[in-house]
């Protein structure tokens, strides 16, 4: 059994930030964990925008606290996201995440990443086996 803190997490290099200052992820669970998936905290802050792409990987996430939306980007649908409600790009959607109010997400990756993975210039994260 594993049994972890968020704030002894952020304490941690289980903080991962991004350098552009959009949004912090606390990765709970990653590949060396020994599951399918990985479990992160993120935090998008408010008035940024983020573009992503995970094209190796598949995520669920869950809002728990903020407001905000996401846009895809082939066909320029906008989704307002609010505490409550769950996105899943479940074909690698090309996206972008704005954040009205901060918010605070629930997210799970498949296959599990690594926690050392930086976004590539088009959004997306390598290949687990690069």
């Amino acid at each position: 059994m594993i049994v972890r803190n968020i704030e002894e997490a952020r304490q941690s290099d289980r903080l991962v930030k991004a350098e552009n200052g959009n949004w912090d992820s606390t990765r709970l669970v990653l590949a060396n964990d020994g599951g399918n998936f990985s479990f992160h905290i993120t935090r998008i802050f408010e008035g940024t925008e983020t573009h992503i792409h995970y094209k190796h990987h598949y995520e669920s996430v869950y809002c728990i606290e903020g407001e905000g939306e996401v846009e895809t980007l082939a066909d320029g649908k906008i989704w307002p996201i609010k505490p409550g409600d769950i996105y899943i790009l479940d074909q690698h959607d090309d996206h972008l995440l704005r954040a009205h109010k901060t918010m605070h997400l629930a997210c799970v990756f498949t296959p599990p990443i690594t926690g050392n993975e930086i976004h590539r210039e088009d959004g997306s994260y390598a290949p687990a086996d690069d």
